[in-house]
């Protein structure tokens, strides 16, 4: 909900923007940071889900780590002031490039995805005289219950090494000189709102340390991920996830010894509510079965619904929103059938001019935008 303060401001500014609630962030980072403490957890971010750099100095102001997925994310995670000992670098395609730059940064950790990748690490550590701390990523066939396109700890998914092939990657470690193993590592989708799924992830994690531990190695870090889901329907009156029902999952059902240490890497539960995509109405146009929207943002500049068929609260912040509602597909300028942000959504009557507001977008929205259809790049605002 924006106040008409806001709104105002909103009127003076050039649309399509994203609008950022850094109070809402800080608060959401607060509530996240508490939690975890309680158990003495340590949480990464992963920083995938938002790379705006008034975002990345919020979270790196609270002492979170960073999880990345690129060279460029490692680069940045420095840049903003995440310590070097507290940036993970994962990735199922790490290229030579990358990890080398990564090593030179001597960060705290790789997540490891073949055993490919183990030759290729040990191979470049040894190059340049240095041992390299890693985690294997264990693909631990764990339904998630969540979108297919951001499942991934099935069997059938890109991700991690599958259990048949662990043996192969303890023979390999113990033929890498270069290589340190340290941890292990899972994750097994995004946007899980059904916490029993995590139960099943700790049954796993418990199975695997000690499948280890039984070959010889000391595994210090247990890093389980992330993958805890937002509300998106209800971005005003639930807008901070359930962090602490969250980390108790784990505390009571994850298997800690004494010096091991519990990471998180989360993401979308620390950004996704902090932002809105503002737009404003181009055109309505009117026919005999639907009514249209035409807005001028679209799929460049938040993929999601149109990617994922993600849902996203939508609202007119000009009409009131008492007024009898009319029903809309709210779409884009794109080029593309598909861009399409929702269809038959009620809403009060909608003019041109009107300010449109697409909720819960503050996790793979501004990140994910594209200069397709030479569109500009959109552009931030901010509470303060």
């Amino acid at each position: 909900m924006f106040s008409n303060d806001t709104i105002q401001r909103f009127k003076q500014t050039e649309t399509p923007f994203y609008y950022y609630d850094l109070g809402l962030l800080r608060n959401t980072l607060t509530a996240c940071r508490d939690a975890a403490d309680v158990y003495g957890y340590q949480v990464h971010y992963a920083m995938k889900a938002n790379f705006n750099p008034k975002v990345l100095q919020a979270i790196q102001s609270f002492g979170f780590g960073a999880d990345c997925v690129s060279g460029n994310e490692v680069k940045s995670a420095v840049e903003y002031g995440f310590g070097k000992d507290k940036v993970v670098f994962a990735g199922v395609g790490k290229s030579d490039r990358e990890i080398n730059a990564a090593l030179d940064l001597d960060i705290f950790c790789f997540n490891v995805e073949s055993v490919q990748e183990l030759l290729v690490i040990n191979d470049l550590a040894g190059a340049k005289g240095k041992k390299a701390k890693l985690a294997i990523r264990i693909n631990p066939n764990v339904d998630a219950h969540t979108h297919h396109y951001i499942t991934t700890g099935l069997d059938e998914n890109k991700f991690g090494v599958n259990m048949w092939q662990l043996p192969d990657v303890v023979d390999t470690l113990k033929n890498c000189q270069n290589l340190e193993l340290i941890g292990i590592h899972f994750h097994i989708g995004s946007q899980i709102t059904d916490l029993e799924a995590f139960k099943s992830l700790c049954v796993r994690v418990n199975e695997m340390s000690v499948w280890f531990e039984e070959r010889g190695f000391n595994i210090k870090v247990l890093n389980v991920g992330g993958g805890l889901g937002v509300n998106y329907y209800k971005p005003d009156t639930d807008n901070i996830a359930d962090f602490n029902a969250y980390f108790k999952v784990f505390n009571d059902f994850l298997t800690v010894k004494p010096g091991q240490e519990v990471h998180f890497e989360l993401g979308r539960a620390l950004v996704a509510q902090c932002a809105s995509l503002i737009a404003s109405v181009l055109y309505v146009k009117n026919g005999l079965k639907k009514n249209f929207l035409v807005l001028d943002a679209g799929m460049t500049e938040l993929i999601r619904p149109m990617l994922y068929q993600a849902y996203h609260q939508i609202e007119n912040l000009t009409q009131d929103a008492k007024a009898e509602p009319v029903k809309y597909d709210v779409v884009g300028p794109i080029c593309e059938s598909t861009d399409c942000f929702r269809k038959d959504v009620e809403l009060p009557e909608s003019f041109r001019g009107d300010l449109i507001a697409v909720r819960t977008a503050g996790a793979y929205g501004e990140v994910m935008a594209s200069h397709y259809n030479l569109r500009d790049q959109v552009q931030s605002v901010y509470s303060e």
